[in-house]
């Protein structure tokens, strides 16, 4: 104290004057200058080395990318009336290592869910630990009720599920889609690609429960599905499926199928099968429902191809109209084999022949052409191909190679014997009849102008066998109970026996009737086939023709067409001429 107030520095005190080596000062600043090194490394390291990766796992960790689901396309029929749509629905969804199955409130989660509780708890234990849907599709009312639980852990996101006003009266053209909205049957798979539309996405930030507190980008936007307008009319279809199915029942029959062509255009105006189901309710659904027999089931079409092969005939000259064949005593023998008609006709013109379903008379016929003309008139008009309709599983059917026909497989091949169709291709080679000669392909999806149809006969032969179809219908012929109050009609007849392995069913047929009217001036073809009739009645006049009449009556006056006949020409007499097979 005295040297300070002697003026002594502070400096100058003999501790601070305490000398150090010179090696512990640079180790000090060589460790901290390696402290700054390492930072500024491990800052580069940080920032610019790894920082894709650590944004990334950062990423994973709050954000999110969340679908944006796209509404799909309606479906409608011709006039604009919807017959499947998409309403919104919720999935509920769950991270279950965050659920409470302590809580008050599991319980009636679970009996929310339409499920026991074990289910419940069983699903949140065996799926992954991070998501499980405890159920999709689930309606607006239940699932506030669930959001209202406010169970942690346990979450919702929108969805659609499909609705089919119609139900089982359009399903086999309609079809469904799956819980995942994509196309399984009929036009909901043919046009899936156009009515599913694209979803979109959005990238999110969730905290740790899994709540979005901030939308941060919008990846791609939800781009709907487009609506598709169908050629059927669902008045017609309606009617055509009641009177389809009123057929099946009276005559006990395992099946049925009904198809309705607008001959304008070509385009299907109704479409039935039955058996049928609902595809809103579609638990214990069987293969034999999903059938679309009017395009996939395969027949031989007996006595409703002898027009056609009649057709052939009047068109290459071999016969006229007038023209007449012994068909007495109603036994034909070729070969090994012998034909035989179900009565013994006698002399019978060519329109008689049609008339009366003879298959010996057309058989005689048949038996003056080459067999590869008779094949590339049945191919021609589409036997053997695949339909072109733009609907999933049609079939072509089977027409043998003409070179290796022997005389008798000709012949039984003329009314319709020896080949398989389906019944759409019958209906549309009945448009060469009602159309004067042109055949137009089918369609399912409405058009905005008629095809152009492709000139297979003459108008002068197709109006020939067009009178005959008309005698077919008359009290003379195999189907006068297609007849129609009102109208003229024309069509024919078939009834076959059904084969199963390359063999013929004892005692099991498939009864037929494809037709048209007003005979005057055609609009529609109408194809029945009513399969396994077990009620007593086989022929297709007595199985077939009846739903015919009832569903082209329904048809035309929904249609508005003007009747063409006196009321006193549709009286149907007591017994009908059953036609050959």
């Amino acid at each position: 104290m005295r040297q300070g107030a002697r003026g002594v520095g502070f400096s100058s005190s003999p501790v601070l004057s305490l000398k150090l080596p010179a090696w512990r000062s640079k180790f000090v600043v060589l460790a901290l200058t390696l402290m700054f090194i390492a930072l500024i490394g491990k800052a580069f390291w940080l920032q610019v080395a790894t920082t894709d990766f650590l944004q990334e796992k950062g990423a994973e960790r709050y954000e999110r990318v969340l679908e944006m689901p796209a509404m799909r396309g309606k479906i409608v029929d011709r006039n604009g009336v919807v017959v499947a749509s998409s309403m919104p629905v919720r999935a509920i969804w769950a991270i279950p290592e965050d659920v409470d199955q302590t809580d008050k409130n599991f319980g009636q989660l679970a009996r929310l869910l339409a499920m026991p509780e074990r289910d419940l708890r069983k699903k949140l234990e065996n799926e992954d630990r991070k998501f499980v849907y405890l159920k999709r599709q689930v309606d607006l009312d239940t699932a506030d009720k669930i959001a209202a639980l406010k169970l942690a852990g346990v979450y919702q996101r929108k969805e659609f599920k499909r609705y089919y006003p119609e139900g089982e009266t359009l399903s086999h053209v309609v079809g469904f889609t799956n819980v995942e909205e994509a196309g399984q049957e009929g036009i909901e798979l043919a046009q899936n690609q156009t009515l599913a539309g694209r979803e979109g996405s959005r990238r999110v930030i969730k905290d740790r429960l899994g709540r979005v507190i901030e939308e941060s980008e919008l990846l791609r936007a939800p781009m709907d599905g487009a609506d598709v307008a169908l050629s059927i009319d669902s008045k017609i279809q309606s009617a055509t499926y009641a009177a389809l199915k009123a057929a099946v029942e009276e005559n006990k029959a395992v099946a049925g199928a009904a198809l309705v062509v607008d001959v304008q255009t070509g385009e299907i105006l109704a479409l039935a099968n039955l058996p049928s189901y609902d595809p809103n309710r579609r638990a214990g659904l069987r293969g034999e429902q999903l059938r679309n027999r009017v395009v996939t089931d395969l027949f031989e079409p007996g006595s409703v191809m002898k027009p056609v092969t009649i057709a052939l005939a009047l068109e290459s000259g071999l016969v006229r109209p007038d023209s007449r064949f012994q068909t007495a005593p109603g036994k034909l023998t070729i070969g090994t084999a012998t034909i035989s008609d179900s009565h013994a006709h006698g002399m019978l013109s060519v329109a008689e022949i049609i008339e009366k379903s003879s298959n010996i008379g057309t058989a005689k016929i048949a038996l003056q052409m080459e067999p590869k003309a008779m094949w590339d008139f049945y191919t021609g008009l589409g036997f053997g191909q695949v339909p072109k309709i733009g609907f999933p599983g049609a079939t072509p059917g089977r027409v043998r190679p003409y070179a290796n026909w022997r005389p008798i497989e000709q012949a039984t091949m003329s009314y319709g014997y020896g080949l398989s169709v389906s019944l759409a291709q019958i209906a549309r080679a009945y448009t060469i009849f009602a159309r004067d000669g042109d055949l137009l392909p089918l369609s399912m999806s409405k058009l905005q102008a008629p095809p152009q149809g492709v000139r297979v006969i003459s108008p002068k032969t197709a109006a020939e066998v067009r009178a005959m179809l008309e005698l077919a219908t008359g009290p003379g012929g195999t189907a006068p109970k297609s007849q129609v109050v009102g109208y003229r009609v024309a069509g024919k007849t078939g009834t076959a026996r059904k084969q199963l392995h390359g063999h013929y069913l004892e005692g099991k047929y498939i009864g037929s009737f494809v037709g048209f009217a007003p005979a005057s001036n055609p609009r529609v073809i109408v194809a029945v086939t009513i399969d396994e009739p077990s009620a007593g009645k086989y022929f297709g006049g007595d199985v077939a023709a009846p739903a015919f009449s009832a569903i082209t009556g329904a048809t035309l006056r929904l249609m508005n067409v003007a009747p063409d006949a006196p009321f006193r020409q549709t009286i149907i007499p007591a017994e009908s001429v059953p036609e050959s097979m």
